[in-house]
Formats: structure tokens, C-alpha cells, sequence
């Protein structure tokens, strides 16, 4: 998916909220702005939202001198979301189809997104995973969903965000985990799931864990690791979370299911559904 017009003050905005939370030295703000404003209409077109972001956040990370400015951010949207774990186990395993329950909740996971909400509060996330259990979800899509997942031999689940991480993990356990990889990002970028996060949260205990070799908020396959790219060429199937998978991955020919959020009216328009929705899309 290009980049479109409506991306561009969503990116800019972006920008500005990373200089005010990373820049101490508010003399530099203006000018960091202009650099911002500069690489964002200079793009070429063939480029996605997500790799103009990682452009953005280097720029905001070299200036504030910090190799990783959102640790701590992810660390706490970890913890979070770790002290909401054991409930929404226990949700999973009495609902009448836990299947769907944890499908709808590693969706729901997907809100954790700094790229679109500046800052996130406990209650915010709580409230927005809790919130899950109203939304409805094509039941058919899941089904084929879970059908070809039951049917693939090899599934690589293409992580997104830092607290997401957790509740992937409820889905996850829905699967044969021994035929499953879980990607994070190749580095930091915003609060992207690395592999740290997934070392925090266990992750590694439950299936293998990769990294893509590259730091864009999606996953941009000709950038990423060479290891990286064999193994997705030679994965029977791809689950996708995220708006920045989506974004990224959306023109790739690939058996990919994309699970996400719809959190941008660009992206609603593209992928045909309603803002605010949980989406399951087969490519």
C-alpha cells in the first residue's frame, strides 16, 4: 500500500510528537520540524507510511542521542499487559468458542500502537482489550483462518507491537505451536516488538523466535535479513498483525492473512473495512 496524501499530516504529526517526548532541548524543536516536514514531501512515491516513519524516527533518535528511546515504554506495555494475562486466559478457556475469544483479543492487542496514540495508560489498555468482547468478528473469515492454519506445515506470525506480544500469545496457544515462528522487528522503532520484548514476556518458551534483520514499524521483505527472507519464502503461511504489516505487505504475493485494528481512514478505504473494526483479510 503507497503512501497516499491523507498519510502525510498523520506522519507529520507523528514527528512533532516524537521531538516534544524525545527532545529535552525545546530550541531545537522548530528545526527538527523542518528537517521532518523536508523528508516527508521529498519522498519517492513507491515508498509505504511505515518506512517514512522509520526515516522520522531517525532523525528524532539520532538528535536525542538514545539507541532505543521507547525501552521503557515497551517495558511497561509488557508489564501491563502480563498483569492481564491469567484473566484472559481464563476468558479463553470458557468461552463457548475460544478460538474466536483469543482471535479477538490479539486483534484487540493490536491498539498498543504508538504510531497512532502518542501515550496509552493502563486503564486505556485494559479498556481496550476488555473492549474486544463486543466486537464482532467474521466468523467465516476465522474459520478459514484456523482451517488453514490446521492445514499449513510451517506458520510465521509477523509480531507487531510491545504489550500486542501478549496477547498474540493467547492466539498462539490456539495453534501447534512446534510448526510456528514468531518475527520481531531487526531493532528499535517506536514501541515495535524486539526481541527483548519477547524474551520479557516468554515468548521464547512458547515457540521460536526470529528478528527480520531490518527496523521499519512493518516489514519491508527486500530489506530485511537474508535468513529472514528464506524463511518467508518457505513458510506455507503468513499471519500478519498490525496496520504496519499491512501497509508494507499488502502488494506481496503470498498466502498472508492480515489481523489488525483499523485505526487510519486511508487504511479503512484500502482494505474495505470500517473504522474502528477488527480486520481478518486473506490476501
Amino acid at each position: 500500500m503507497k503512501t497516499c496524501q491523507a498519510c502525510i499530516p498523520c506522519l507529520i504529526r507523528q514527528g512533532q510528537d516524537l521531538v516534544k517526548s524525545q527532545v529535552k532541548d525545546s530550541s531545537k524543536h522548530d528545526l527538527l520540524m523542518r528537517q521532518i516536514e523536508e523528508k516527508v514531501s521529498g519522498v519517492d512515491s513507491s515508498y509505504t507510511a511505515p518506512e517514512i516513519a522509520r526515516e522520522i524516527f531517525h532523525i528524532v533518535r539520532e538528535e536525542s542521542g538514545r539507541k532505543d528511546p521507547f525501552r521503557r515504554e515497551r517495558q511497561e506495555q509488557n508489564s501491563i499487559a502480563l498483569d492481564l494475562l491469567s484473566r484472559m486466559e481464563s476468558m479463553v478457556s470458557q468461552a463457548s468458542n475460544p478460538w474466536l475469544e483469543a482471535l479477538k483479543l490479539s486483534i484487540a492487542g493490536n491498539a498498543i500502537d504508538l504510531g497512532v496514540y502518542s501515550h496509552l495508560s493502563r486503564d486505556e489498555i485494559e479498556k481496550s482489550i476488555l473492549g474486544a468482547l463486543d466486537v464482532s468478528l467474521n466468523a467465516e473469515a476465522a474459520s478459514q483462518l484456523k482451517d488453514e492454519i490446521d492445514n499449513a506445515e510451517s506458520v510465521l506470525f509477523l509480531g507487531d507491537n510491545a504489550g500486542e506480544i501478549v496477547f498474540d500469545m493467547l492466539l498462539i496457544k490456539q495453534m501447534s505451536p512446534q510448526k510456528l515462528c514468531y518475527v520481531v522487528r531487526g531493532g528499535p522503532v517506536l514501541n515495535d516488538v524486539i526481541y527483548d520484548d519477547a524474551i520479557q514476556v516468554g515468548m521464547d518458551k512458547l515457540v521460536e523466535v526470529i528478528d527480520n534483520g531490518y527496523d521499519v514499524p512493518g516489514t519491508k521483505i527486500e530489506k530485511c535479513s537474508k535468513s529472514f527472507q528464506d524463511r518467508f519464502n518457505k513458510a506455507d503461511l503468513i499471519l500478519a498483525k498490525g496496520q504496519g504489516n499491512y501497509e508494507t505487505l499488502s502488494e506481496v504475493n503470498k498466502n498472508i492473512f492480515f489481523l489488525f485494528k483499523v485505526k487510519c481512514p486511508s487504511i479503512a478505504e484500502d482494505s474495505g473495512f470500517e473504522l474502528g473494526s477488527f480486520a481478518i483479510k486473506k490476501k
